[in-house]
């Protein structure tokens, strides 16, 4: 037999609020199951998603919200970045536009809009320290937080876009 778990007992309030929550069957409606058919991570325990371009773009969602930047394979590829270009705040773009440049020692890259989005942030940092774009790629190397006003739908969870890259490395 499993001993109790040491919690706090809810208010009555409080339970007849979850009790009318489960029998709604809200938390089903999101995804969640509970029991032996749970799976391994419910959606409502996500509160953020990363999806990938097959450009090699990522874009971590939370509702309409997302912060864009480029995988590390993409920074690998480019090679040390001298200078980020980005869009001023309130910059709209289309699905697949460029919605920025990078500038390394070797190449320029393009960025390019995973969906129709509009820009409500960039990264300060970068116009001081592009090199974080390198060092840090999919956390402090973000290039800009957008509003999605377009679909997603065609991008890739990690799983798909680690397969995309093996196929890339196999056509060279």
């Amino acid at each position: 037999r499993r001993a109790a778990a040491q919690f706090p007992l809810p208010s009555p309030a409080m339970a007849m609020l979850a009790r009318t929550l489960l029998r709604s069957g809200a938390p089903r409606a999101m995804g969640c199951a509970f029991g032996r058919s749970a799976p391994a991570a419910p959606a409502c325990a996500r509160l953020f998603s990363t999806k990938y371009a097959k450009t090699h773009e990522w874009l971590a969602l939370e509702g309409e919200a997302g912060t864009l930047g480029i995988s590390d394979f993409a920074q690998s590829q480019l090679g040390e970045v001298v200078y980020c270009d980005l869009p001023d705040e309130g910059a709209t773009f289309k699905a697949s536009e460029t919605i920025c440049t990078l500038e390394s020692v070797k190449a320029v890259g393009e960025v390019y809009a995973p969906a129709d989005c509009e820009v409500v942030a960039v990264n300060e940092k970068l116009g001081d320290e592009p090199s974080l774009v390198n060092g840090s790629p999919e956390k402090d190397g973000w290039l800009v937080k957008i509003k999605v006003t377009g679909d997603t739908s065609a991008m890739l969870d990690r799983a798909a876009y680690d397969k995309h890259l093996e196929a890339e490395a196999k056509e060279e």
